[in-house]
């Protein structure tokens, strides 16, 4: 049955202009958009369905085609759970609700540095249950450290400052266990009384011990000492007497320009001369006397003229004028005289003449005792009659004083002053 509807203009126009055929109407039964009448429904065959769809299911005979082999079954790969972050018991207070830093991902808390009494006053979250442990064994092992270190939440804010304190100990120092706390891995039983006192004798030096650091710093003492009498006696006193003699030396050659000393007799200690050999680079005074303290450790030679031993003065006719010095410290003027030959000038300043030597000979060594090399005519020298000579004796081997060491010169020539100086000084 049709059903009735109102005409409209565009089912006019449509039905009119379908396919731009003039005068269709929606008739079905005069064909659809006025074409040719429909034909009438015909039953079904095979033979016509295959006159009808060349190359359709009826149109060849059925033919199984190849059955799929069953595959052997293979285990896939099973995804491995992961653990489930667990929130920081800290971090709540800041999460990512109204009002809380948020990080560089949505849901991330951004936390401030805390300091003991923040992690204090912080209320920790509340210990999973045993299913929560079953279910998440990380979570239950967290919760199980997290009680065994704390100890149960409970208390009020004094008892978590306490708790706080004895997990980081007071001013940064060592933290304190909690009473009845188990011991930590590694950690050393309290020593009883006895026990630490024979550890502490065991630690205390034997008297072997003793004795050998006594003995071994005596020697170190020792060495020391020795070490700084040596430097003291081969440098101080070197640098001391030259010094001295330099002093000494230049007052001299003021006082005789501004006529303050006068030839004549002298005063032990007094400088009254000045030696010098050319050859050894030495210029050095000549004092009174051999006194050790007041003329040769000051480094200045001394003339012998005390008792047996005094000897001429360079001004006599005839004599030897006998000098003693150091060959080794305080000044050492005396230390290379071996190394003078036969000719080499040895010159005598005074105030008022320059007494000029030729060295002649020299005897090596001889003992102290031996007091004749500065007689007159001295033994040993070669000479055989009076005449003007000069003995300079000094010690030897080297840093010894075992031996002595004798050299011997003869005047060749006296100048006075006024004349200038003589030409082995000049040269």
């Amino acid at each position: 049955m049709t059903a009735l509807r109102p005409e409209r203009e565009s089912d006019t126009s449509y039905g009119q202009q379908s396919y731009g055929v003039p005068g269709a109407s929606e008739d079905w039964s005069g064909g659809a958009y006025g074409a040719a009448p429909r034909p009438e429904p015909q039953p079904y065959s095979p033979e016509a369905q295959a006159r009808a769809y060349p190359g359709g299911p009826g149109s060849q005979p059925y033919a199984p085609g190849p059955q799929p082999q069953p595959q052997p079954y293979m285990p896939q790969p099973q995804p491995q759970p992961q653990p489930v972050p667990q929130p920081d018991p800290y971090a709540e207070p800041y999460g990512a609700g109204a009002g809380a830093n948020v990080g560089a991902g949505a849901g991330e808390p951004f936390l401030p540095p805390a300091d003991e009494e923040t992690v204090a006053l912080r209320i920790p979250d509340p210990l999973p249950s045993d299913g929560d442990s079953a279910g998440d064994p990380i979570a239950g092992s967290r919760a199980a450290s997290r009680a065994r270190r704390d100890g149960p939440a409970s208390g009020g804010r004094a008892a978590r400052r306490k708790a706080a304190k004895r997990r980081h100990g007071r001013h940064g120092g060592p933290a304190e266990a909690p009473a009845g706390a188990p011991a930590r891995e590694g950690a050393r039983a309290p020593l009883s009384r006895v026990e630490a006192r024979r550890q502490a004798r065991a630690r205390k030096p034997g008297v072997a011990v003793v004795a050998s650091r006594a003995i071994g710093e005596v020697f170190i003492t020792t060495g020391v000492l020795m070490l700084l009498f040596v430097t003291y006696q081969l440098w101080w006193t070197n640098v001391r007497a030259h010094a001295q003699a330099g002093k000494e030396a230049s007052s001299l050659q003021n006082d005789w320009a501004s006529g303050k000393r006068n030839p004549g007799v002298f005063e032990p200690g007094q400088g009254f001369a000045i030696l010098h050999i050319p050859k050894l680079d030495v210029v050095v005074p000549i004092a009174e006397g051999t006194s050790s303290k007041g003329v040769l450790d000051r480094g200045m030679v001394g003339h012998y003229a005390e008792g047996a031993l005094k000897t001429a003065m360079p001004g006599d006719k005839t004599g030897n004028f006998g000098l003693a010095g150091h060959r080794n410290t305080h000044g050492e003027p005396f230390r290379y005289i071996n190394k003078l030959a036969p000719g080499d000038p040895i010159v005598v300043e005074t105030q008022d003449e320059y007494y000029v030597y030729k060295m002649a000979s020299i005897l090596p060594v001889t003992s102290p005792s031996n007091t004749s090399v500065l007689n007159p005519i001295p033994t040993g020298s070669g000479f055989t009659k009076p005449g003007r000579y000069i003995t300079l004796t000094t010690c030897t081997p080297e840093f010894t004083s075992k031996y002595r060491m004798i050299v011997w010169g003869k005047m060749v020539e006296e100048r006075p002053r006024s004349k200038g100086k003589p030409d082995a000084l000049v040269s």
